[in-house]
């Protein structure tokens, strides 16, 4: 267990210095040097974990996926509420994932697919909503592909707001009022009654977030809920 807390230190002392890097310099001049020289590694730990800067470009990029499932729930929608909020979460408090994005934007970071985050954002919507679907969840007239780029892009959008104006001391509030606006044109009546998209649902999902993840760094069990 103690092995392997270190080993998840270690990686993420290293995305952290990459994001570092990459934010200072731009993608393109930050060097593996300079990564290695902030982080405090060897070459060799770096190598354990990345095999590239590039590989390490896309570690930073995969940041902003969920490192933990979500916990069930008696719906797939109020699931898809569940992880808009925590993303909100990340973003907020952490700088690896608030790096991700920005690297994702980076338009001089030619030598990595800054498309994938943004893919896997769609495809992990449309999951969920495909399952919703077959689950009766929402509307039969549904496009499940057209809602899931509609949802992602729209998160983008609003994030890339709140980070302008308030430094996204305001995304979980705008992420509510997304979900207000979007879920009940694709939600059947039953199901929308049920949905918690509450501001509170959300501190609620931020502190289990919290204690799951120290207790990961620490090498413990990382249950997402109590």
């Amino acid at each position: 267990m103690a092995q392997q807390a270190r080993a998840i230190r270690t990686r993420r002392l290293l995305l952290d210095a990459a994001a570092a890097v990459f934010g200072e310099r731009g993608y393109e001049r930050a060097t593996i040097g300079e990564i290695l020289n902030r982080a405090g590694v060897t070459k060799g730990a770096l190598y354990f974990h990345f095999a590239s800067k590039e590989d390490l470009a896309l570690g930073v990029l995969g940041a902003q996926l969920l490192d933990e499932p979500l916990t069930p729930q008696e719906t797939k929608l109020q699931e898809l509420v569940d992880q808009g909020f925590l993303l909100a979460h990340r973003l907020q408090t952490d700088s690896l994932v608030r790096a991700s994005v920005a690297l994702a934007l980076d338009s001089g970071a030619t030598g990595v697919d800054r498309a994938a985050p943004f893919k896997a954002w769609v495809d992990q919507v449309a999951e969920a909503l495909t399952v919703a679907k077959a689950r009766g969840e929402i509307l039969p007239h549904v496009n499940v592909l057209d809602t899931a780029e509609l949802f992602s892009g729209a998160f983008a959008g609003i994030q890339t707001m709140s980070q302008v104006l308030c430094d996204r001391k305001d995304l979980t509030h705008r992420v509510v009022v997304l979900l207000q606006h979007v879920l009940p044109s694709i939600s059947t009546p039953a199901v929308l009654t049920g949905l918690d998209m509450s501001q509170e649902r959300a501190r609620f999902l931020a502190a289990a977030y919290e204690k799951a993840r120290q207790r990961r760094e620490e090498g413990g069990p990382a249950d997402a809920e109590d």
